[in-house]
């Protein structure tokens, strides 16, 4: 009995433990384990988004962004060699653990937001929602700017640039080809996020030494030699998963919003890391 326990719990220390501990990345068994995590997480957000009688339209995915924003700025500060945060407070906010706070945070100021619509006090809660997460980004921008120099400055402007670009030239092929799955604008949104996320990890790797954490991209670049890679990869992934998306779903209100708050899990997958990465480089961490 002994020499199962001691199994299991070397087991759980090597694949969950111990890369949190050391933030070392993903494995493949906590990658699938995750992975498997969050599709419970998603039926379970469905059933309190829906409890919460909430629709889950435009509207409230771009209200849902600036929390995004707060929390991969809040991961930058836990990576600040400034030690703003010690352990344990510090393991927190590495992932998947910093998910599960910043879900938290957010529903708490959502659950706020609703409360002051129905009280009369705001016509709409989705702006003063946005608002709480636009503050908390600032705030925590503000705590990184006061311990950390700006140190690439072009990183950010190269995100941001090559990202839009790029999905710019994506929407003109779309539109001639006169596709509408692919010239909708939540779609283009989620490829943005996606092509940053990609031009971050290209720029951190390529250019300033950074390596990839995640399994199957760390695996391709390696294949390849270069990050470039990742363009492809989340080209073909986000023509593949919105397709199905948009031509499998049923056209019932229920399955519509179970799409897009699946759309929504997709776009913060992208936007999250190509903020974090764009932070810590643009500062040197």
């Amino acid at each position: 009995m002994s020499f199962l326990t001691d199994n299991i719990s070397q087991f759980i220390n090597t694949y969950y433990l111990d890369p949190i501990r050391g933030d070392e990345g993903y494995n493949l068994v906590n990658t699938i384990t995750w992975a498997v995590v969050l599709g419970i997480c998603i039926f379970g957000v469905f059933r309190l988004l829906k409890k919460m009688d909430i629709k889950i339209n435009p509207s409230f995915i771009l209200s849902i962004l600036p929390f995004v924003l707060a929390g991969s700025s809040l991961r930058v500060l836990e990576d600040s060699p400034a030690d703003i945060f010690h352990p344990p407070y510090s393991y927190v906010l590495i992932t998947p653990n910093i998910y599960f706070l910043v879900f938290g945070i957010t529903v708490a100021c959502l659950w706020l937001s609703i409360r002051l619509q129905k009280a009369g006090l705001v016509k709409d809660y989705h702006p003063i929602f946005a608002s709480f997460g636009l503050a908390w980004f600032l705030i925590n921008l503000g705590v990184l700017l006061h311990f950390e120099n700006i140190v690439v400055a072009y990183v950010p402007v190269f995100v941001i640039g090559a990202g839009t670009g790029l999905t710019f030239a994506f929407y003109l092929i779309a539109r001639r080809l006169k596709s509408t799955i692919f010239t909708d604008p939540l779609n283009l949104s989620i490829l943005l996020a996606h092509m940053m996320d990609a031009s971050s990890t290209y720029i951190g790797i390529d250019k300033l030494g950074y390596f990839e954490k995640h399994v199957l991209p760390s695996y391709l670049i390696k294949l390849t030699g270069t990050a470039l890679v990742m363009y492809p990869l989340k080209l073909i992934i986000f023509v593949g998963v919105l397709y199905l998306l948009d031509t499998q779903f049923e056209k019932d209100e229920e399955s519509n919003n179970l799409k897009m708050l699946i759309k929504m899990v997709i776009l913060v997958l992208g936007l999250s890391p190509a903020t974090r990465n764009t932070i810590r480089m643009m500062l040197g961490i």
